[in-house]
């Protein structure tokens, strides 16, 4: 068993992951947004649907196609306004970790 919960998704349901991963890469594929804004959007996103693991992600993601730590951090905390600060005090770690590089993928 995988501490991953995406992973265990891909391994349990690999139709049904299958067609979502497809859905991400017909997304990805799209030119309107560059990369990097994908990322920061992605990470604000997950953050607002308090999902910790998204964000941890996708800090990563954005990390590798250039984030600096203080844009990922921004991403995050642009939700106060909206989403208050349960989900932001939730992402901010994870966020960090992600960028980083330090916890768990």
């Amino acid at each position: 068993m995988t501490s991953n919960p995406f992973e265990q998704f891909m391994q349990e349901c690999p139709t049904i992951a299958g067609a979502y991963g497809a859905l991400v890469q017909a997304q990805a594929a799209t030119d309107a947004l560059d990369p990097l804004t994908k990322q920061l959007i992605n990470i604000a996103i997950q953050t607002a649907q308090k999902n910790p693991v998204g964000v941890r992600h996708h800090a990563a993601m954005a990390r590798d196609v250039g984030a600096g730590r203080e844009a990922v951090i921004a991403a995050v905390v642009m939700n106060l306004h909206l989403s208050g600060l349960g989900p932001v005090l939730l992402s901010l770690p994870a966020a960090i970790e992600g960028w980083e590089g330090t916890g768990p993928c």
